[in-house]
């Protein structure tokens, strides 16, 4: 009896090692696959699509059409791309740059997620403000004459980038001279506390000298000498010429009044301005580099683009246009090449 018992132990024992053997050893079925094997991990959702929101804030200088149709590009690419997934304070200055550090500060406050600044005092104040906030730029002429910086090589290196409104000087010079070839003296009527209006006159100034004109600078620093510098400008020149000025575009009618009864032709640096108290204009679409502006955004808020590196970016294309009224009124023929500014 005790040897069969023996036996029985025995033999239990060699089935409990026998299992645990098995239990060691998984089968060939369940061993991991090898890594290059595994299933690939899911991508990740883009971001609205994985419940992101975000937060901008729009500065805009003041209400004028073209800065109007930059925020409203902007706006419409954003609202497109995120739909409710972004959030959008749009502020305006009123043409106050103390505004302009108000409203970005209270942007700052808020942790906003980027910033838009609509016209170099809102830029201005954005890169007073904030380090860290990406902000992008629209309306802006020269990015390295606004921000300071010295060597500009179309990346600014901080927290900006943006877009330019600057149409080619030296067409513009050329569409005065096909204007208007007999005239003799050009007056540059421009506002002195934009720093990129003075970058404009610096350039195109001897551009015109060039072409045999002579040229004479006139400047107002607010809306109250407008009517009065512009009349001065009137009497001692054939032709006047206004850059791309955010001042003047939000005085234009006052110019116009003065300009038009005096029998003083105007060509402007951007349709609305034109629109308002010009003949003809080499322009941009304001409405297309707002909406650019929106796509870059986009890029950063969601696709994390570094907005340092990000190159300013310019119109792709330019119009020549033409104002009906002004120029029925003065009696200018414009070529055939030429557009009607609608409305």
């Amino acid at each position: 009896m005790k040897k069969f018992l023996a036996i029985l132990c025995a033999l239990c024992m060699m089935l409990a090692l026998c299992a645990c053997g098995q239990t060691a050893a998984p089968a060939a079925s369940e061993q991991a696959a090898p890594a290059e094997e595994a299933a690939p991990a899911e991508e990740a959702a883009p971001a609205e699509e994985a419940g992101m929101t975000y937060s901008v804030g729009i500065c805009q200088l003041v209400q004028h059409p073209a800065l109007d149709a930059a925020t409203q590009g902007f706006i419409d690419a954003l609202t497109e791309k995120l739909g409710d997934a972004v959030t959008i304070s749009n502020q305006n200055a009123a043409g106050d740059s103390a505004n302009c550090s108000t409203i970005i500060g209270t942007f700052v406050s808020d942790e906003v997620d980027l910033i838009m600044a609509n016209a170099t005092p809102a830029l201005q104040a954005a890169q007073n403000a904030t380090n860290t906030i990406p902000v992008l730029g629209t309306s802006i002429t020269e990015y390295g004459v606004a921000l300071g910086l010295d060597g500009f090589d179309g990346t600014t290196g901080i927290n900006i980038s943006g877009t330019s409104d600057l149409a080619p000087l030296d067409g513009q010079a050329d569409m005065l001279a096909e204007i208007f070839p007999d005239a003799k003296t050009v007056g540059i009527l421009y506002c002195s506390a934009e720093a990129n209006s003075k970058y404009q006159v610096e350039t195109i100034a001897p551009l015109l000298e060039e072409r045999g004109y002579t040229v004479t600078e006139y400047t107002f620093s607010d809306t109250n000498d407008v009517a009065a510098v512009t009349t001065t400008a009137c009497g001692e020149n054939e032709v006047l010429y206004i850059p791309t000025d955010n001042m003047a575009a939000s005085c234009a009618e006052a110019i116009n009044n003065v300009a038009l009864p005096a029998g003083i032709p105007i060509v402007c640096g951007e349709e609305n301005l034109c629109s308002g108290c010009g003949v003809v204009t080499l322009s941009i679409s304001y409405y297309d580099i707002g909406y650019a502006t929106g796509e870059m955004a986009y890029e950063i808020l969601v696709n994390g683009a570094d907005v340092s590196a990000m190159p300013i970016a310019y119109a792709p294309q330019f119009t020549k246009e033409y104002n009906a009224d002004n120029c029925s009124a003065l009696g200018i023929t414009v070529p055939e090449d030429y557009v009607a500014i609608a409305g």
